[in-house]
Formats: C-alpha cells, sequence, structure tokens
C-alpha cells in the first residue's frame, strides 16, 4: 500500500510541475519577436498538432521557416517579424459572435480578430483543433500565408 501510495504522489507531483511549467511556458523566436505563449492542449489535439507541424510548408508568404524557442511542436514562425502559428489553442470567443468576421481559404474556415499593432489573428473554425495564425501588420491585409498553411490544416486536422 505504501508503494501505492508514493507512486500516485509522484504521477501528482509530476502533474502538478508540468501544469506549473504549461502555465508559465512561453517561447521567444530567434527572430527578435516578442513573446509567443505554447498552447497547452489535451492528447488527442496535440496528436493532430504534431501531424500539422510535419506537414508545413518550409515557406509561407515567400519566408522561410524557423522555430520558435523553446522548441515545440505547438508553435512556428516564419520570417521576421514573424507570422506565428500556434496549434491547439481554445476555441476563440469570437466564434460565438454570428457577426464575427470571417474568412474560408481553400476549404479551410478561419475567424478573424484584429491585434494590437494592426495585426490579425485568424484561427481555424470546425475542425478538430484549433490553430491560430498571426500576422504581423506588414502581412496583415495578405491572404497568402492562409493559402500556403491551409492544405495541410485540411490535411491533418479533420473537420468536426
Amino acid at each position: 500500500m505504501a508503494l501505492y501510495h508514493r507512486v500516485v504522489l509522484i504521477n501528482v507531483s509530476a502533474v502538478a510541475c508540468l501544469a506549473a511549467a504549461a502555465a508559465y511556458a512561453f517561447a521567444v523566436s530567434g527572430k527578435g519577436d516578442g513573446p509567443v505563449s505554447v498552447p497547452v492542449p489535451d492528447a488527442r489535439t496535440a496528436g493532430y498538432c504534431r501531424a500539422l507541424d510535419q506537414a508545413l510548408p518550409q515557406r509561407v508568404a515567400g519566408l522561410s521557416r524557423h522555430d520558435l524557442k523553446p522548441r515545440s511542436e505547438l508553435i512556428t514562425g516564419w520570417g521576421d517579424p514573424a507570422i506565428v502559428m500556434r496549434c491547439g489553442v481554445p476555441r476563440p470567443v469570437v466564434d460565438d459572435d454570428p457577426d464575427a468576421d470571417a474568412v474560408e481559404v481553400d476549404g479551410v474556415g478561419w475567424s478573424i480578430e484584429r491585434g494590437s499593432g494592426g495585426s490579425f489573428r485568424l484561427t481555424t473554425t470546425l475542425r478538430q483543433a484549433y490553430v491560430e495564425v498571426t500576422l504581423p501588420k506588414k502581412y496583415a491585409g495578405d491572404l497568402g500565408p492562409l493559402t500556403d498553411v491551409a492544405g495541410a490544416v485540411k490535411r491533418t486536422v479533420p473537420e468536426l
């Protein structure tokens, strides 16, 4: 019985440490961009995100892909300032608004939110995992980045 309690305590402690680390995990890209939080999805969603990470193009909008720090299969960037993609984010609140802006690109629906400093945050809709792409002001008027990633999203993240 004592061994069982020790194993349970070790597992609970490990889970608590991982949860705390995830809550405070921030990534900073190697290109000098600001902090990017790393999502903490459930195991099934993380599986879709790993598949998406493998399928993503090396270039988006003509910009080279680069890892963000710390390295995670849940986040990646292209260019400087970085177009940032995060997989496994929570469903955006804007999806509850029937009048919210949205767009469909190559068979993938995206909700649109204006960010600070002229940026845009676009998040997939009606998918098993929510994928978020943040476009810095420099690329905010261009749907080309979504065209470049839509095929990978469509192949790896099933519709609801």
